[in-house]
């Protein structure tokens, strides 16, 4: 594990840089930053801002990286608030304001509030495919089998 030098630019003065809770965190917590709270439905969803804008170092022969944004699971286990998209992918190269689409998967409206911990990031090393078009695949035991193919266990 090496530390990854980021840049990061406040979009607002009251946005707040993601921090890590604890020494063995891996992943680092993403906060609201709104002019007025923000209530979700039960089952509707709504694009919060963070009020930052990073960059991540990647020059001087470092590997690229992305920065990937989860659920923070206090919120999922107790109000059911997770992440619209599941995990939301922030490339290298992007500069604007990291937004985080939540959605409300409770039975019960929840209100975001400024400030608040709403998504967790964490960066990781990015691979990218090199695709080269075949007649034929080779073949494995698996083969085509699909979900659940591999057994309910």
């Amino acid at each position: 594990m090496y530390d990854l030098p980021v840049r990061i630019k406040l979009l607002r003065a009251d946005a707040k840089i993601p921090a890590y809770q604890t020494p063995g965190s891996a992943a680092c917590d993403l906060s609201a930053c709104l002019d007025e709270p923000v209530t979700l439905l039960p089952g509707k969803s709504a694009l919060i801002p963070t009020g930052i804008a990073i960059a991540p170092e990647t020059g001087d022969g470092r590997e690229p990286v992305a920065a990937l944004l989860y659920a923070r699971s206090g919120l999922a286990v107790r109000h059911g608030i997770t992440l619209l998209n599941c995990v939301g992918v922030i490339d290298a190269d992007y500069r604007g304001e990291i937004k985080v689409a939540l959605i409300n998967l409770s039975s019960e409206p929840y209100t975001v509030t400024h400030g608040e911990r709403i998504a967790q990031m964490i960066f990781t090393p990015v691979r990218r495919g090199v695709f080269a078009e075949v007649s034929d695949l080779d073949e494995t035991e698996r083969g085509s089998g699909g979900f659940g193919s591999t057994g309910t266990n």
